[in-house]
């Protein structure tokens, strides 16, 4: 990524960490539907299937009509077309077939622009010097540490989430799993730093297990999705219904204020602070979100019961940059923040589903995917023996073009400690700075300040800042959302 800043951490090109499973690619296997080695893919397969099947119900659906206007008393069967054709007609069925075709591709481009993934950047830039092999080995390390995110998905078969007698999230719980899987980063980097990769042999590092342990499908795990609708209840969360992303943020804050309960600081479930950023009192409306720093000073105080001046924080700032679709004023924004040491990557995907965004090179975002079903997994926070591999990706990176994500979306940052928050406020500054007037989000003292130094443009209607009220159908996004 050209012109990004040369920060953060940068990563080896004699890294190790090259045995991976050789079903992974780092091509662009599947990029180009059209190119000759790819002209009986399954994208094509799909597409010609799809407009076939259209075609002919189609052409089924118009001789049912004509023939039903012959003979009004034949009433058999209209139920279901009418039911069927009013699904095509109202877009969930081409969004089934969006899913399958995918604007979304798989492997690495042929373009040797560094790749940022959380902080981290890979340089695969080639030269007379170096040749393919740094490629190749920045590339293997990338591979690695993508591989080491943890992938939190859809489970099926665990206790019922309270009276909703659901026992899956399939289908409506993809941005509760996007945000399981930023705070389960956090929690990585925080236990066991951003160099941390997981390890091919066992036994497993038991602070992983333990993560994991966290996340599992029953009200015995501290950050289950059964007790993060129970903390969300205030901001709409139902089983079986869709969230969006301002809404989750604040049921992360208000899950681990009610965990704040635990007497001892240090046995704490999550060991940080939850910092909201909003941009006006209800959160949705005023433009750019302010992040005030005696807030994050007092959400460090209020977390540690006045035991610690300051503890390491997590930032989640919830946006909606646009419409229907992103203003692409704020697209060197948000590509920017993945070289920020503090990165977390972005809670956002195509509309209505969900997804974990950890990383970018060029106009791509990389992103781990929520949407398949898997069963239910609790792993024991001392069984160092665990079978893991349903926690990580094991096919091909998938990326997509950062204009055609979702314009709701949340961002994550995690600071360890106040010289790591102090060295995010003058990054975060600094991006506002050279925002041409279209910042993210901005930094201030306090929140008497941060009106006047906010840098907010009140009269530009272009930057589409709007509350998740006023989007239209995003409650039913998640129907028929394909697995």
């Amino acid at each position: 990524m050209k012109g990004f800043r040369e920060r953060g951490f940068v990563a080896s090109s004699k890294s190790s960490s090259t045995a991976e499973s050789p079903n992974r690619s780092f091509t662009s296997d599947s990029s180009e539907l059209g190119s000759a080695d790819t002209k009986f893919s399954k994208p094509s397969l799909w597409s010609n299937f799809f407009a076939s099947a259209f075609s002919v119900f189609d052409t089924h659906c118009d001789s049912f009509s004509t023939s039903e206007k012959k003979a009004p008393h034949i009433r058999h069967g209209n139920g279901w077309t009418s039911a069927v054709k009013k699904i095509v007609a109202g877009g969930s069925m081409r969004r089934i077939q969006e899913c399958v075709l995918g604007t979304s591709k798989t492997g690495i481009s042929n373009t040797t622009s560094d790749i940022w993934l959380l902080g981290a950047c890979y340089k695969i830039s080639q030269d007379n010097s170096s040749g393919d092999a740094a490629a190749t080995n920045a590339l293997a390390a990338f591979n690695h540490d993508f591989s080491s995110r943890i992938l939190i998905t859809y489970r099926k078969g665990f206790d019922a989430i309270e009276d909703s007698k659901l026992t899956s999230d399939v289908s409506w719980g993809c941005m509760l799993r996007s945000s399981q899987m930023l705070v389960a980063q956090a929690l990585l980097f925080h236990r066991l730093g951003r160099s941390w990769r997981k390890p091919l042999d066992k036994p497993l590092d038991r602070e992983y297990v333990e993560i994991l342990h966290l996340f599992g499908d029953s009200e015995s795990s501290a950050f289950s999705i059964h007790n993060l609708l129970r903390a969300g209840k205030a901001y709409g969360l139902a089983a079986g219904s869709w969230v969006g992303p301002y809404a989750v943020c604040h049921s992360w804050e208000s899950l681990v204020r009610s965990r704040r309960e635990e007497t001892n600081l240090e046995y704490q479930s999550l060991s940080m602070a939850v910092y909201v950023v909003s941009g006006s009192e209800d959160g949705e409306r005023g433009g750019a979100p302010v992040l005030c720093i005696e807030e994050a000073a007092r959400h460090c105080s209020e977390f540690s019961k006045g035991q610690e001046d300051w503890t390491p924080i997590l930032l989640l700032v919830p946006l909606v940059l646009g419409l229907d679709k992103i203003n692409p004023r704020y697209i060197p924004s948000l590509q920017a923040t993945f070289t920020f040491p503090q990165s977390l990557g972005i809670l956002g995907g195509k509309p209505g589903a969900s997804t974990y965004i950890v990383g970018v090179q060029d106009e791509n975002a990389f992103y781990l995917d929520p949407h398949e079903v898997q069963p239910v997994v609790n792993v024991s926070r001392d069984d160092v023996e665990a079978n893991t591999s349903s926690y990580h990706c094991n096919s091909v990176v998938r990326h997509i073009p950062l204009d055609l994500i979702d314009p709701s979306l949340a961002i994550g940052f995690y600071c360890r400690d106040k010289d790591d928050f102090d060295d995010f406020c003058t990054l975060a500054s600094k991006l506002t700075d050279e925002s041409n007037g279209a910042p993210l989000f901005t930094v201030a003292h306090s929140r008497k300040l941060s009106r006047h130094d906010s840098g907010e443009v009140q009269s530009d209607d272009s930057l589409g800042v709007m509350t998740m009220n006023d989007v239209e159908g995003c409650v039913h996004e998640d129907d028929w959302q394909l697995l």
